[in-house]
């Protein structure tokens, strides 16, 4: 393909000092978002039976805000003798009130549950930014918006479920056990809990350790929302408490999101049982930019792809694949792009890239810079300032990295990309699919023809085309190989929580 002439143009000596003072002699002015008007207790108790009660023992653990390092609140550790409870609460809530109740009852509790949601949205997404680390622009804008979309949209099912299964009687399980990320705390919840209430089940739910304030939050309004005591439990604490739920033997469906490690270890302790389950577990997406594509916007796609969520997200398109021909111009573009963006506090508006999740987190993170240059691949990133406190990791690119590198071929879940360069289709089909995830991916072209192609080769479970990271509650989710089994959202986020 015929290059422009801007494509083709080397920047003088003159030229290149104008643009590097161009992204160094400005700073936008602070725009904190205000957390005067959020309402935090210093310390949280489990949500059981329409309760907040003292966990069997009294352990807490900090919730840390992850920009600064300070403590925010304490919250519960739930035990053996809590999630008994919490289950034992929610079958007697689904013998009871939640199985008797009309389903269009279902649906008034849920509609109310949104509306409060997005009444308090404000306030969740300055608490969301606060405890997980993220921008307040994606907490404001996307997590917080689509909480609530989950709520009304699966509440506009709860009294059609006979349309969802046509010929069929579709019944509830009974007790649904889920457990949660910490990228998308609040959004996570409402997207295990919707479908859940909508079909007739009663939910205990264990969010993240690191991000349960969002979660805990919800409870006060489904408190405020009055549903039935007991219809929704929500234990905090770590690993433990998860493995608890997974393995109650009156629990009988789970529902979780997470590594793809303990995804396996859930399968293994499920196998033989009567628990139905769904997995939505780690990805490593491709993003493909062919020749033919608006270079400008695809640029745009792959920054907002990966490092506008800090690459937090298992759909991250963290494996960037351009055609050789435009390689060039699209690698100087992407640096070009990285040096603008602003790596800071996560409550200003200003910020594009906010504090890595946990300390954890961040040395995972680390090491696999570590073993990208390891490996020999060249690397860059961004000369920006980042706070003396908290957690942070500046954008990365690594190029010239081979198939079979371990950045490649891992899930980093960090603001890394790799790029690799293909000439034809098949060579990059064959390249993003030689992985063992196949969550989703990304394709950027003018040809609608080769959109289809290539989307029907990726084994992935969700396919972008000339956008990416969009969500919507009608829309199906989930991957294939070790990204999962099973779908959330939409239609096909019903049928895991029914018998028919």
């Amino acid at each position: 393909m015929e290059k422009t002439k801007t494509q083709n143009k080397e920047l003088t000596s003159e030229e290149q000092k104008a643009e590097i003072n161009f992204k160094t002699d400005w700073q936008y002015a602070a725009s904190p978002e205000s957390t005067d008007h959020i309402q935090l207790k210093k310390k949280y108790d489990l949500f059981i039976n329409g309760k907040f009660v003292a966990p069997a023992k009294p352990k807490y653990f900090d919730s840390i805000n992850p920009s600064t390092e300070e403590k925010i609140a304490e919250v519960a550790e739930a035990d053996e003798a809590d999630v008994n409870k919490a289950v034992k609460a929610a079958r007697d809530a689904y013998k009871g009130k939640w199985s008797k109740i009309s389903a269009s009852e279902r649906a008034k509790y849920m509609f109310r549950i949104a509306r409060i949601i997005q009444e308090k949205a404000r306030e969740l997404a300055v608490i969301e930014t606060m405890d997980g680390g993220k921008p307040i622009r994606e907490s404001r804008d996307i997590d917080i918006p689509l909480a609530a979309a989950h709520f009304f949209y699966y509440a506009g099912w709860a009294d059609k479920l006979n349309y969802a299964v046509p010929g069929k009687t579709p019944k509830p399980l009974g007790v649904a056990g889920q457990i949660i990320p910490w990228n998308f705390p609040l959004l996570m919840a409402a997207w295990k809990i919707a479908p859940a209430l909508a079909t007739g089940n009663t939910v205990v739910l264990k969010p993240a350790e690191t991000t349960s304030l969002t979660a805990l939050k919800l409870a006060e309004i489904i408190q405020e929302a009055d549903l039935p005591p007991g219809v929704v439990n929500i234990v905090t604490g770590a690993g433990k408490t998860g493995s608890l739920i997974v393995n109650h033997p009156g629990v009988d469906k789970i529902a979780f999101t997470g590594s793809t490690d303990i995804g396996k270890l859930i399968q293994k302790s499920l196998a033989g049982t009567h628990k139905k389950y769904t997995l939505e577990l780690g990805g490593k997406a491709a993003n493909i930019i062919f020749e033919d594509a608006s270079i400008d916007q695809a640029v745009e796609g792959i920054v907002n792809g990966i490092f506008f969520n800090q690459g937090h997200v298992c759909c991250a398109g963290s494996r960037l694949f351009v055609q050789e021909s435009v390689f060039e111009i699209v690698m100087r573009k992407l640096k070009d792009r990285i040096a603008t963006l602003v790596v800071g506090n996560p409550l200003d508006k200003n910020t594009d890239i906010g504090a890595i999740n946990s300390k954890a987190q961040l040395d995972k993170i680390s090491e696999y810079h570590s073993i990208g240059l390891k490996e020999g691949a060249e690397c860059y990133q961004p000369a920006c300032e980042v706070p003396s406190k908290g957690y942070w990791f500046r954008p990365t690119v690594f190029w010239n990295v081979s198939q079979a590198s371990r950045i490649v071929q891992e899930e980093i879940f960090g603001p890394v990309l790799t790029v690799q360069t293909f000439r034809t289709i098949q060579e990059v089909v064959e390249k993003a699919n030689n992985t063992p995830y196949g969550l989703s991916g990304g394709i950027w072209t003018d040809k609608g023809s080769k959109i289809f192609k290539v989307s029907g080769e990726l084994k992935a479970g969700v396919v972008w085309a000339n956008t990416f990271n969009k969500f919507d509650p009608t829309s199906p989710f989930g991957g294939y190989k070790e990204s999962g089994i099973g779908r959330e959202g939409g239609l096909h986020g019903l049928m895991p929580y029914l018998q028919y």
